[in-house]
């Protein structure tokens, strides 16, 4: 398989993790309107700048809602590819979309069968990845980059680097025999890196016009 068949791959196995901010946007936004919540995560709470800690934008519904549905998103992606091929399979073997499970046999997180051992992969996946956007919204912070109402002040970088940087770190550091681990992942994933900030603005952009986010950004 090519480099870019490899960066393909790599995407598609940490796919639950970079849609989680997608899910916890929603989370955000539509769980308050059935009357519960929101939870910011800083319960409003500044620093000795001034500024929150992390904002109105960062809360508990989203951050648990992203991660679970995360989890979600993995157990289907499960599901409808069946069972796991040969655990001693080269990254890439298996195609573009190699099974998530694959070389998960003896992973801490492989407990009882694959739909559970896929929900708490997509789930640590996702919380990850929100834990990274939270710290990218820390950051913003500490610059005066505030958010006003339901818009969000506009920093592309620290918008997309860290929960991009932060779940595959996690990926490398912690799911042991798994493939999201494989070290022939980490190039890819410097290259993802890179191109995140454009992979980012498309999905916003797709949200914005379908309705789902106010700011195309």
């Amino acid at each position: 398989m090519n480099f870019f068949g490899i960066c393909v791959l790599t995407l598609w196995l940490y796919l639950p993790g970079f849609l989680a901010n997608t899910f916890a946007m929603l989370w955000g936004k539509w769980l308050p309107k059935t009357g519960y919540g929101p939870w910011p995560i800083d319960g409003g709470r500044t620093l000795s700048d001034g500024n929150r800690i992390l904002g109105d934008g960062k809360t508990w519904n989203g951050l648990i809602g992203g991660s679970l549905t995360s989890g979600l998103l993995c157990v289907l992606i499960v599901a409808l590819m069946g069972d796991i091929p040969s655990q001693n399979a080269a990254v890439g073997e298996n195609g573009i979309f190699t099974h998530p499970l694959q070389g998960a046999e003896t992973a801490w997180f492989s407990v009882g069968g694959d739909l559970l051992t896929a929900f708490i992969l997509g789930t640590f996946l996702g919380f990850f990845c929100l834990v990274g956007d939270s710290t990218g919204s820390f950051v913003k912070r500490r610059r005066g980059l505030k958010r006003e109402g339901e818009i969000s002040s506009k920093a592309p970088l620290l918008d997309t680097l860290p929960f991009a940087i932060m779940v595959f770190l996690a990926g490398q550091l912690f799911l042991g025999t798994s493939i999201l681990a494989d070290a022939e992942l980490r190039l890819p994933m410097l290259a993802l890196i890179a191109f995140t900030p454009i992979l980012h603005r498309s999905f916003n952009l797709l949200g914005y016009k379908i309705g789902w986010k106010d700011v195309p950004y």
